[in-house]
């Protein structure tokens, strides 16, 4: 019942906002040739906002079905995120106006003529116009993200030197793929083209960094046929992000809960790739050891701390080159680069860059910047490297905007003395 009385008042909060701007916009543009075209886009659009409340929240199919329900959640919120940089115009116009009528009660005299046959354009239709602009701009921006930038990916490449490489590993590619999100695809054809560029690279090594599916194991089973595709000739390592223990679906059970953790386990297994459970592997060649550290998820914030990084750590003192694979980059300031100086190269995700940023030659900025100290790319300190991969996929709102989705390939070599 109070499910069904929030979707009303939600309901008539929708309906209230459009009458507002309808009638604002319709005073000043209904001569407009357009503007009668696209009225009726505009009330479809309320209608499919109020129905799509209550489909969202009264029909819960399951798997691949739940992606009506995702889509339709995303075009409300981008609708009414966009409608109200329009309403923000037309209340500050209402405003206006509403002063300029009380100062000519109060001074019964010619103060202002917002209409003045002189001016090309009334101050009201101007800002009228502007609502719109402001309006449209941003519906137009996501709406190009969901349809060009979800899987627009894009391979960046790094060259690390390393003091401590030994020779025998010297010219290494390490490619990483992170933040997959399976449960968010709604393009299968593109996601395979996705792969097919990680396939193309032929790396000697491929790290996954966490974060297969959004809540459940079963997200993958639709793609697992494309991602099992992907192999390299040292392997395949992979670690747990955030979304992979099903810490955000409320679970009927305990055990339930636990069941889908061990599903996910066995699913990375089944794809042929070495998940690392706060544990190592060690390459060898000729009597020189590199180590690959896999810890579970752990951050410096408000998410769960299952990493163990101590005894992933544990083995591999005798390696010249240590990697890390860790979800959450936060990590690298936390433990990392203050306990365990000798990790060369931190890989990590989980940030997506936000999926909404500006990136032109080495300028970028995003709101991730706000929240993580590192958000995206390469990072130094001292002598040691994290690199924080944009992300494969996406959640929340499909697509991205200026921080596209990454393929990261690492080549390393020895620095010379």
């Amino acid at each position: 019942m109070f499910k069904l009385l929030a979707i009303i008042i939600w309901s008539l909060i929708f309906l209230v906002a459009d009458l507002y701007i309808y009638q604002g916009i319709n005073s000043v543009i209904r001569k407009n040739r357009f503007w009668r075209f696209t009225r009726g886009i505009f009330w479809g659009l309320t209608v499919f906002s109020i129905l799509g409340l209550f489909f969202y929240n009264f029909w819960h199919w399951e798997g691949v079905f739940n992606m009506p329900r995702r889509i339709i959640l995303v075009i409300i919120i981008i609708t009414y995120f966009s409608k109200f940089f329009t309403l923000l115009f037309l209340f500050f116009d209402d405003l206006r106006r509403l002063f300029i009528n009380l100062v000519r009660y109060i001074k019964p005299r010619r103060v202002y003529n917002d209409s003045d046959s002189s001016m090309l354009i009334s101050r009201s239709q101007f800002l009228v116009k502007a609502g719109i602009i402001a309006g449209v701009t941003p519906f137009l921006i996501m709406g190009a993200g969901m349809i060009s930038g979800a899987y627009d990916y894009r391979i960046r490449r790094k060259t690390l030197k390393l003091p401590n490489l030994p020779g025998e590993f010297d010219g290494m590619r390490i490619l990483q793929v992170s933040d997959i999100h399976a449960g968010s695809f709604f393009n299968k054809k593109a996601v395979s083209r996705g792969i097919d560029l990680i396939l193309n690279e032929k790396p000697d090594t491929i790290f996954f960094t966490g974060d297969l599916v959004n809540n459940e194991t079963t997200e993958v089973n639709e793609y697992f046929d494309l991602f099992k595709k992907i192999k390299a000739p040292r392997g395949v390592y992979s670690i747990l992000g955030n979304h992979d223990y099903g810490d955000y679906k409320r679970w009927s059970s305990q055990r339930a809960k636990a069941k889908n953790l061990a599903d996910m386990v066995d699913t990375h297994k089944k794809l042929g790739w070495d998940i690392l459970l706060n544990e190592n592997r060690t390459f060898e060649e000729r009597g020189s050891k590199i180590s690959i550290i896999g810890v579970e998820n752990w951050g410096a914030g408000r998410f769960q701390k299952y990493g163990k990084l101590q005894q992933a750590y544990n083995g591999t003192e005798e390696s010249s080159v240590k990697f890390l694979l860790s979800h959450d980059p936060s990590h690298w300031d936390a433990q990392v680069r203050k306990d365990y100086p000798d990790i060369d190269i931190m890989f990590a995700g989980h940030t997506h860059g936000f999926q909404f940023g500006i990136e032109i030659g080495n300028f970028k900025w995003s709101p991730a910047q706000y929240a993580y100290k590192q958000w995206a790319g390469l990072y130094k300190e001292a002598e040691q490297y994290l690199y924080v991969n944009r992300g494969f996929g996406f959640i929340g709102y499909p697509g991205r905007i200026g921080i596209l989705p990454e393929i990261t390939v690492i080549e390393l070599k020895k620095l010379s003395a």
